[in-house]
Formats: structure tokens, C-alpha cells, sequence
């Protein structure tokens, strides 16, 4: 099973729904992601990463695979995400070993390093 571009495509008709019940909302945190990922002191790529790492100790799948998505579009590499990932079990322990390979394999999979 992917955990990337299958997990964003399950998401896209119940988000599109939801958005045109509250697109304020969406408009608000739409400008927030772009503001907190924006190039600055922190490169985007790290900002990504850092993102997935949090979405790891969160175990949240959605938010894994967009993450791993902007990672490898910023231009992070496969160690770097690893990385990236090891920090994040440090902190959230056993269950981040679950969602590790899965923001692994999700990252791998948009960078587009992952075998078919």
C-alpha cells in the first residue's frame, strides 16, 4: 500500500467538501501553511522536514504524506527525511516506529527514489 499519493487521493473529495462548507477557515490556515513554509532562516526543505517529523509523533497519515510530498519537492534527500524520522521516534517512541516507515516509504515514493 502507498502511504502517499493513495492516501491524499482518499482525502480530496471529503477535504473539498469540507472547504466549501468553511473556506474562511481554510482560506486562514491556506496562508498560514504558505507563511510557515516560506523561505527564510530555515530553507523550506528543512521546514518540511521538520513538518514531518511532527506528523510522525502525531500519527497522522494525512499530514505524513503531504509533508513527505513538499520535503521531496523542496529537494530533501532520502537521508535527510531518515533523519528526520529517527528524531522523531526519539521523541514519540514506539508508536513514531509505525508512522516512520510510513512517511519513509511516502517520501521515497514522491521523490520518486522509491523501487517499484
Amino acid at each position: 500500500m502507498s502511504h502517499g499519493a493513495h492516501v491524499l487521493d482518499g482525502l480530496k473529495a471529503p477535504a473539498r467538501d469540507l472547504r466549501s462548507r468553511i473556506p474562511d477557515v481554510y482560506a486562514g490556515f491556506a496562508a498560514t501553511h504558505k507563511a510557515a513554509l516560506a523561505e527564510g532562516e530555515l530553507s523550506t526543505a528543512t521546514k518540511e522536514l521538520i513538518a514531518l517529523g511532527i506528523s510522525v509523533a502525531t500519527q497522522c497519515d494525512g499530514c505524513i504524506a503531504s509533508h513527505a510530498r513538499g520535503a521531496a519537492r523542496a529537494g530533501a534527500t532520502a537521508e535527510q527525511a531518515a533523519e528526520t524520522i529517527g528524531v522523531a521516534i526519539l521523541m514519540a517512541g514506539g508508536p513514531a516506529t509505525v508512522y516512520g516507515p510510513r512517511a519513509m516509504d511516502a517520501f521515497l515514493e514522491f521523490s520518486g527514489a522509491k523501487e517499484a
